[in-house]
């Protein structure tokens, strides 16, 4: 008898993988390949060379302080028990901005693209921004990432900026673009 392969990746926020040991202790592990991977392909994820794994797991402690503080939100991925993707927002720290957060990273692994990882992970992670009272979610991605674009503008992202040729990537440029969502406008 042959096993069914999940067709559809099954997203987890931070309490429900703290609650999974198996998978929570691969978690920081996994994210670091996914990461390491996706920048050594070339994709905009804010590093031009591959991070290490200590500055993943930094990074990665840091979000999941923040999450335990109530300042952000965790998602993570999985088809068939394998990490897919992760991403993350966290709250703007300064007392005039905490209504608003910025969604830092939504990381996809490659061989994931195209199944719904993306859009379901960002779904999540509007859908943590709504229920702690974020008002708007920010975020910037660099010009030539087109699908990603393109699922912000699908999840009613509207762009409110653009550095034109901000990003340098040796000698390439690249824009930054940056996009909302204004839940103030929603209700």
């Amino acid at each position: 008898m042959t096993s069914a392969v999940t067709t559809e990746p099954v997203v987890l926020d931070a309490v429900q993988l703290a609650s999974d040991p198996e998978l929570e202790v691969r978690f920081a592990e996994t994210a670091h390949q996914i990461l390491a991977d996706l920048v050594s392909a070339g994709a905009a994820l804010g590093w031009v060379e591959a991070p290490s794994r200590d500055e993943v797991a930094g990074l990665l402690g840091h979000v999941v302080s923040a999450v335990q503080a109530g300042d952000a939100a965790l998602r993570a991925a999985y088809l068939d028990r394998q990490l897919v993707g992760f991403g993350y927002w966290l709250r703007y720290v300064r007392p005039t901005h905490r209504p608003h957060a910025d969604l830092e990273k939504v990381a996809v692994a490659a061989a994931a693209h195209g199944r719904g990882v993306g859009r379901a992970l960002t779904v999540g992670l509007i859908a943590d921004a709504r229920d702690a009272g974020i008002e708007v979610l920010t975020l910037d991605a660099r010009g030539d990432n087109t699908n990603a674009l393109h699922l912000y503008r699908s999840l009613s992202f509207t762009e409110y900026g653009r550095l034109p040729d901000f990003v340098a990537v040796g000698e390439h440029r690249y824009d930054k673009v940056f996009y909302m969502l204004d839940f103030r406008r929603q209700d």
